[in-house]
């Protein structure tokens, strides 16, 4: 069974490169209040549109490390 990504919504500072290295994956939704100067974060909204591979690459780029497999 295939993995499920996760973006902790509290750390994710909208730098959107999880979004150039998987759009499959991730994309910028506008958020109230988004904290770090920022007005969207990244979301996960189809959790298996790509290869766990090309998810953990992503993954390894964030540089707060806000996205993470679900157990």
């Amino acid at each position: 069974m295939p993995r499920t990504p996760v973006v902790d919504q509290d750390i994710c500072i909208g730098c959107e490169v999880c979004t150039h290295i998987c759009p499959e994956v991730f994309r910028m939704e506008d958020v109230e209040g988004g904290g770090h100067g920022h007005d969207h974060k990244s979301t996960v909204y189809d959790p298996f549109g790509a290869p766990e591979d090309k998810i953990e690459e992503a993954m390894d780029n964030c540089p707060v490390a806000c996205i993470y497999w679900k157990d």
